[in-house]
C-alpha cells in the first residue's frame, strides 16, 4: 500500500508537470502535442515497474494493421487510458465531451484530436462522433474506442454499447480487438496497485463488411474470451493479484 500511495502521488505530480510545463505544444503542431502524450503514458507506465513492480507485457502487436484502423478495447482500468496511447499510431481516442472542460488535459485532448461524445445526445451523437471518426481516419490515424463506454470489473459481465457497432459501419475499416487484464493490477475506485504483469493482446483484425449482427458478436467473443484467458492466467501465477468475484465467479476459478 505504501509503494500504491507513493506511486499515485509521483502519478499526478508528473501528469501536472507533463501538462503544465508542456502547455505551450497547445500552440505547436499537433504532432509535438501526440509525442507528449506518448511520452506521458511510457513515462507512467516505466514508473509503475519501478515503484510498484508492475510490468507491461505486449502481445500480438503484429496484428495491428498498419495505417487507419479501429481499435476496440477492454476497459478494465484508468491504466488503459494513458498507457495505450504509446502501443497505437497517431491514435483518435473516443471520450466523452465533459472531460474536455477539465483545465489543461481537456485543452491537450482537443488539440491532439480526440473524438468527444455527448452521451445524452442520442443518434446525434454517434453520427457526430463517426464524422469526426471519418475525418481522422481519413488522415491515418488509428480510432480508439471502448466498447463498453466505461471502466468494467475484471470478470463482470460484457455491456457493449453501440458505439463501436456504428464506427465499424461507417468507417468500413478492420477492427482490431484488445484484450487486456488491467484492472486486476490497477483496481477501478481503489488506491491499491498490485505488482505483477499488466498483459495488452491485439487480436486477429476483424475485416470491414461484416453484418452488424456478426461483426457484434465476433467482437465480443474475441475481447471476453482472450481477457478472460488473461485473468486466469494471471490467478495461476506465482504472485497473483487479488481476483475480484465476478471474475472467480465468470471464469469458474
Amino acid at each position: 500500500m505504501i509503494r500504491a500511495i507513493l506511486y499515485s502521488f509521483t502519478f499526478y505530480l508528473v501528469s501536472a508537470l507533463f501538462l503544465v510545463l508542456g502547455s505551450w505544444l497547445l500552440l505547436a503542431p499537433r504532432a509535438w502535442a501526440m509525442a507528449l502524450l506518448s511520452a506521458h503514458g511510457s513515462t507512467c507506465v516505466w514508473l509503475l515497474e519501478k515503484i510498484v513492480g508492475t510490468r507491461l507485457e505486449v502481445r500480438g502487436h503484429e496484428n495491428l494493421p498498419r495505417g487507419a484502423v479501429l481499435v476496440a478495447s477492454k476497459h478494465q482500468s484508468a491504466w488503459d487510458t494513458f498507457a495505450l496511447a504509446p502501443l497505437l499510431h497517431d491514435p483518435a481516442i473516443v471520450m466523452k465531451r465533459e472531460l474536455m472542460w477539465i483545465p489543461f488535459y481537456g485543452w491537450f485532448s482537443a488539440k491532439c484530436g480526440m473524438i468527444f461524445v455527448r452521451r445524452k445526445a442520442g443518434p446525434s451523437a454517434l453520427r457526430r462522433m463517426a464524422k469526426d471518426a471519418l475525418e481522422r481516419a481519413g488522415a491515418g490515424r488509428q480510432i480508439l474506442i471502448f466498447p463498453e463506454g466505461t471502466r468494467r470489473e475484471p470478470g463482470a459481465e460484457p455491456a457493449y454499447r453501440p458505439g463501436a457497432l456504428y464506427l465499424y459501419e461507417r468507417l468500413g475499416l478492420p477492427c482490431c480487438p484488445v484484450a487486456l487484464n488491467s484492472g486486476l493490477y490497477w483496481p477501478r475506485r481503489s488506491l491499491a496497485r498490485h505488482p505483477g504483469t499488466i498483459i495488452v493482446e491485439f487480436l486477429q483484425p476483424i475485416p470491414p463488411g461484416l453484418s452488424r449482427k456478426a461483426f457484434a458478436e465476433r467482437l465480443e467473443r474475441a475481447i471476453e474470451t482472450a481477457s478472460g484467458a488473461l485473468i486466469a492466467e494471471a490467478a495461476k501465477s506465482a504472485n497473483p493479484p487479488p481476483i475480484p468475484k465476478s471474475a472467480r465467479r465468470h471464469l469458474g476459478i
